[in-house]
This record gives C-alpha cells, structure tokens and sequence, in this order.
C-alpha cells in the first residue's frame, strides 16, 4: 500500500501580505497568522510521528509484528542520535491485554490534531439529578501517514482523502491514570478502496484527556459535555486464518 503525505496550505506569508494590501479581498491578515501558526504546529506534530511513530510502531510491539511487516509499510529511518532506539520504544509501548493477533503488520498511524469525547447528562424520570453516562460519543480530526482521517460516532473513520471507511467495536482496554483507556479495537464494517480499507484492527494509544465529568448533573444544567482529548491511533492489517 503506497502510504500519501498530509497535504496543507502552501504560500501563507504571501496570503498574509495580500491580506494586509488588498483589504477587500475580505481575508484578515490577522486570521491568517493565525493558520499559519497553527499548521506549524501540525507540520511538527506530524514530522514527529512520520520520523519516530511508525517505527515505533514496528519496533514496540515485539513478536506482534514479523519481517514482513517491512514490505508493507516501510518507515522512516528514526535519526542517528545516541538513544533513538530508547525513545522510539517509549513513543509507543503497547500493553499485552490490547495487542493485536499475532503477525498483524501496522498499515497507518495518526495523531488526534483537534479532537473531543462527548458525554450525555442522563437524568432518570422524576430526579432531580443524574450522572453523566460512561460511554462517549468521539469527533475528531487526525493527520497522519495517510492524510487527514475524520473520527466520528460509531465508532467510526474516514479517510478525507480517498471516502475508505471503517467502524469498530471495542474488544480490550488498557486504563490509564488521569485519562481515558487505551484501547484495542475490531473493525466490523468497512467500504471503499484506500488508506483505511485493509485495517482489521485499531489502538486508541497515548491517551490524554477526554474523561468524563464527575459529580451529579442536573436537567437545567447543560445536556450534553464535549471534553477535549488526544491520542495517537495505529491500524493493522491482521493475517489470513
């Protein structure tokens, strides 16, 4: 599978200086500082991932993964520096209880670049007072080896660049201090050919963030609660029985 690059705005600085001469071209200079500091940040964001991720991916996971994996997706080389190999196997540590079948080679890996967990106040009939519910509803926005990838409820994931389309169910989590579980999921359906179309199964890993308020909530109280999380995840491609 021939993995794309993340594709991004070109020529900001001379947006900016068109902005700032031609006001009635509508575009504010100041918006468009704005973007350019921001896709900085998602350059970086996804340099490193390019550069240690899927490396990390491939060397982490021990006797996940085989040689053949090399065939398939063939990461970057991780810099020459004293002790890449240390940080690229903390970069992404995998927990036993949610690896993948054994011989599953990693096809794409993501960052979570803006992204929440929703939670939904649920009041029983006739109280005052509810709690808000365990389970959560995900709307993120992921840049990664395959482009850009929308995360929605489904659990679901679809590749901006290509329409493939898969959605999961949870089969084993890994919890986390302070943050919601790491998780190992099954893809259950899936459509369209690219990027997405041949993972079998998905790692929520490096969770930050995204837990669910505490304490009572009532029905004037806002009904729904978006939480804002990160995370980087990993799609395999599992062998044939």
């Amino acid at each position: 599978m021939v993995m794309r690059g993340v594709r991004l705005p070109v020529n900001l600085d001379q947006r900016v200086r068109d902005a700032a001469d031609a006001d009635a071209a509508g575009v504010k200079a100041s918006t468009l500082i704005r973007e350019r500091s921001m896709l900085s940040t998602v350059r970086s964001r996804i340099r490193a991932l390019a550069v240690v991720g899927m490396a990390a991916v491939t060397g982490a996971v021990g006797g996940v993964t085989h040689a053949a994996s090399a065939a398939k997706v063939a990461p970057p080389a991780a810099p020459a520096t004293a002790g890449s190999g240390a940080h690229a196997s903390s970069f992404l540590s995998i927990p036993d209880v949610i690896k993948p079948p054994a011989g599953s080679q990693p096809i794409g890996a993501y960052l979570v670049v803006s992204g929440t967990q929703t939670y939904t106040c649920v009041v029983p009939e006739g109280a005052t007072a509810g709690a808000y519910t365990d389970a959560s509803v995900p709307e993120a926005l992921l840049f990664g080896t395959g482009g850009i990838v929308h995360h929605f409820a489904g659990p679901s994931w679809q590749s901006t660049h290509d329409g493939s389309l898969v959605t999961a169910t949870k089969i084993a989590s890994s919890n986390r201090s302070g943050t919601i579980p790491e998780l190992l999921l099954k893809v259950t359906t899936r459509s369209g050919t690219g990027v997405l179309s041949e993972a079998d199964y998905i790692n929520r890993l490096m969770t930050s963030g995204g837990v669910a308020p505490t304490g009572p909530c009532t029905a004037s109280e806002t009904a729904e609660v978006q939480v804002p999380y990160s995370a980087t995840y990993v799609f395999w491609d599992a062998p044939t029985a």
